[in-house]
C-alpha cells in the first residue's frame, strides 16, 4: 500500500493511542506514536512529519505547550496541527487556533470524520507548500505561451478553492457565484481584461480561509456566540496567507484579505477606509453580501434577491462602493442577471 502521509499521533491514554494509530494505518498512512509531550516533541524535532494528531489534557507537558513548542521550532512550525481531545468549550477551541492548531477533531469521533479532516489538511498543506513548484512544473511544459502558463495559475486557485468547499457543503458554489457575480460587475465598470481576471480569481478563493474554521461552526445552525464569530473572522487573514506566497500577477492575496473591508473604516480585518482598499475587493464584498443573502445558510433560509439588493442599497456609500452598488443593483433588476448553480 502507497503511504499516504507521515503521522505523528500522541495521546497519554494507551487504548486512544492504539485507536489512533491502528485507523491511521488502515487507511494507508504511516504513523509514529507518542504517549507523551515531551516524547512527541522530541520525534517531530528529529524527524518532522507531515502532520501532528495531539491530545490535550496530558500530565506534566500538556497538548496546548506541544503545540507552542512546535510553533516555536524552525524545524517543525510548518507541520500542521490537528488537536484531538474532548475539550469542546469554544474558548479552548480559539485557545488552540491562537497558538496554530489547524482544526479540532472533538472525542468521541466517527472514523469517517477523523480521516477527512487528515486528509484535508494534508491535502491543503502539501498545496502551499508544492503550489509554487506545481506552477513552476507546469509552466515548463507550457512556457511557449503566457496564456498556458496563466491556465496553470487557474488550475492552482481552483485546487485551493475546491478544499473549502469539501468542508463546507452549505456554501458548496458560494464562491464560483460570488466569482459570477463580480465578473459581471467588473464588466460593466469597464475594467480591462487582465484586471477582471483577477477579480474572478481572487473571487474563487475569497473565502479560502475558512478551512481553519470548525466545521461544526460554519454549519451551526444557531446564532453563533462572540468567540465563534471572532474566529470566523479571522478567515480573511488566513486566506491572505494561504495565497501570499504565490507570485501570482494579480494582487489575489491583498483581495482575499480586504474583502470584508467597508468604505467607512467598520470591517475588519484592518479596518481600512475608501480608497484604502482595493477596488477589486469593493466589487467582491458587493457580490459576496448579495449572493450570501440570496442562498440558504444553515441557520436560516435564502432571503431572496429583493432583500439582498436593498441591503446593499441601504448601505450605499457608506459600506459599499456607489457605483459597484448601482451596477450591481441594475444587472439584476433591470438586466434580468442571476448567477448560475
Amino acid at each position: 500500500m502507497t503511504v499516504k502521509g507521515h503521522i505523528l499521533a500522541v495521546d497519554d491514554t494507551p487504548a486512544s493511542l492504539k485507536l489512533l494509530t491502528d485507523i491511521l494505518k488502515e487507511e494507508g498512512y504511516e504513523v509514529r506514536s507518542a504517549i507523551s509531550g515531551e516524547l512527541a516533541l522530541h520525534s517531530a524535532v528529529r524527524n518532522p512529519p507531515d502532520l501532528v494528531l495531539l491530545d490535550i489534557r496530558m500530565p506534566e507537558m500538556d497538548g496546548y505547550e506541544v503545540c507552542r513548542q512546535l510553533k516555536a521550532n524552525i524545524e517543525t512550525r510548518d507541520v500542521p496541527v490537528i488537536f484531538v481531545s474532548a475539550v469542546s468549550a469554544t474558548d479552548e477551541k480559539v485557545l488552540g487556533f491562537e497558538i496554530g492548531a489547524v482544526d479540532f477533531v472533538t472525542k468521541p469521533y466517527q472514523r469517517s470524520e477523523l480521516l477527512a479532516r487528515v486528509r484535508t489538511h494534508l491535502e491543503l498543506n502539501n498545496l502551499r507548500h508544492n503550489l509554487k513548484d506545481l506552477v513552476i512544473e507546469r509552466s515548463s511544459e507550457l512556457i511557449e505561451s503566457e496564456k498556458k502558463l496563466r491556465l496553470s495559475l487557474v488550475d492552482s486557485i481552483s485546487a485551493i478553492a475546491s478544499i473549502v468547499e469539501m468542508r463546507d457543503p452549505y456554501t458548496a458554489g458560494h464562491q464560483r457565484r460570488v466569482a459570477q457575480i463580480a465578473v459581471a460587475i467588473s464588466k460593466q465598470l469597464q475594467l480591462p481584461e487582465d484586471r477582471i481576471e483577477g477579480v474572478h480569481l481572487a473571487s474563487v478563493v475569497h473565502d479560502v480561509g475558512k478551512i481553519k474554521v470548525p466545521a461544526e461552526i460554519l454549519s451551526k445552525p444557531g446564532r453563533l456566540t462572540v468567540n465563534e464569530f471572532n474566529l470566523i473572522k479571522e478567515h480573511s487573514q488566513t486566506g491572505h496567507d494561504i495565497i501570499k506566497s504565490i507570485d501570482y500577477p494579480w494582487e489575489i492575496a491583498e483581495i482575499v484579505l480586504q474583502h470584508h473591508e467597508r468604505l467607512d473604516g467598520s470591517g475588519y480585518p484592518n479596518g481600512l477606509k475608501g480608497d484604502e482598499i482595493l477596488l477589486e475587493a469593493q466589487i467582491i464584498a458587493v457580490a459576496d453580501v448579495v449572493e450570501s443573502m440570496m442562498s440558504h445558510r444553515p441557520y436560516r433560509a435564502g432571503l431572496g434577491v429583493d432583500a439582498a439588493l436593498e441591503e446593499i442599497f441601504l448601505h450605499r456609500g457608506n459600506y459599499f462602493n456607489t457605483d459597484v452598488v448601482d451596477i450591481c443593483i441594475r444587472l439584476f433588476r433591470e438586466q434580468g442577471f442571476r448567477p448560475s448553480a
